[in-house]
């Protein structure tokens, strides 16, 4: 079984982009870096610099592009020691909408962290979902996450002005920033779900699953 499957961050048959990170970041889990920026940085350049050989067409790309980007998420927050992580997560109240990958801590509740490698107009998809989110959970954090330095202060100029109303922070993963944020994340208390499941996720990776996957 492959450590993705081993981890909860793939689950079912692997799918093209699975199998490319795996191919790319076999031992991720002993990956040397400074910086949780560094991480992101070198697995997307080591990517991209296959993806055209690896991919046939412009749509697949866009689709696998995404997919890659939550690996390397997912996989660099189990490195730093940041779990339960929730993917594709649902939460109790806050109907028909997908998180792309959530924590939840005592002190806030769920945190959010949304994956776009380029914005465009998804940002206010995202921006409507942390507000519902903040609808039930009014101290929830939502982060929308992305590639683009320039798309991220874009978004948060936005906020400034009032556009934005439910996200906290657009941040690009390959910044200074982002190092901020994971220091921010290992400051909380993050737990399991409550009881009542606050979320509910096809795939959870927690202090068990990472455990058995590296043993």
């Amino acid at each position: 079984m492959s450590l993705l499957k081993k981890l909860n961050i793939v689950k079912g048959d692997n799918t093209i982009a699975a199998e490319i990170f795996e191919s790319l970041a076999p031992a991720f889990n002993i990956h040397k870096y400074e910086k949780p920026s560094d991480y992101v940085r070198f697995y997307w350049k080591k990517y991209l610099e296959s993806r055209d050989r690896l991919l046939d067409n412009e749509q697949q790309k866009r689709g696998v592009n995404g997919k890659i980007f939550e690996y390397i998420l997912a996989t660099l927050l189990i490195n730093e020691g940041i779990y339960p992580i929730f993917l594709g997560a649902k939460v109790a109240f806050v109907p028909n909408i997908n998180y792309d990958l959530m924590l939840y801590s005592t002190e806030k509740g769920p945190i959010c962290l949304s994956a776009k490698t380029s914005f465009r107009e998804r940002y206010k998809q995202a921006d409507l979902e942390a507000v519902a989110l903040k609808f039930v959970h009014r101290r929830s954090l939502s982060f929308l996450l992305t590639l683009s330095e320039e798309d991220a202060n874009s978004v948060n100029g936005k906020q400034k002005i009032g556009d934005i109303l439910g996200l906290d922070k657009a941040i690009c993963a390959t910044t200074p920033d982002f190092d901020d944020l994971i220091v921010r994340l290992k400051s909380f208390n993050l737990i399991d779900s409550p009881k009542f499941d606050v979320i509910s996720a096809t795939q959870v990776i927690n202090e068990e699953v990472v455990k058995k996957a590296f043993s």
